[in-house]
């Protein structure tokens, strides 16, 4: 299994980011794999954000689910996991950046599976 992530290296705060993960070697519905996003600020350690099961079941972490609303509105959601059969790919989505969220964005599978990271820069 192959992880390649995707997206803008530079956002500016209070903008919506989207990051790919495009996985090749097995599908996304294997009956078998959780599809991660992890991050590293600068400086600091490895955060796991959140994860997404071959199910389509997600979880969140707790520190960033606060920054997440609970509506019937997804769209204003502010972290969101999500898949795409057709491209076999997992995205991430995050509304209302802010400069905490620089880093590089990591997709990760359990088999201990690593993509080779994307460097997200939050900053005017």
């Amino acid at each position: 299994v192959q992880l390649q992530e995707s997206g803008p290296g530079l956002v500016k705060p209070s903008q919506t980011l989207s990051l790919t993960c495009t996985v090749s070697g097995d599908s996304i519905t294997t009956n078998y794999y959780y599809w991660n996003w992890i991050r590293q600020p600068p400086g600091k350690g490895l955060e796991w954000m959140g994860a997404i099961a071959y199910s389509g079941v997600t979880y969140l972490s707790p520190s960033l689910k606060s920054r997440t609303s609970i509506s019937r509105d997804t769209s204003k959601n502010q972290f969101t996991i999500s898949r795409h059969y057709a491209n076999n790919t997992v995205t991430l989505q995050m509304n209302s950046l802010e400069p905490e969220d620089t880093g590089v964005y990591y997709c990760w599978a359990n088999g201990d599976y690593w993509g080779q990271g994307t460097q997200v820069t939050v900053s005017s």
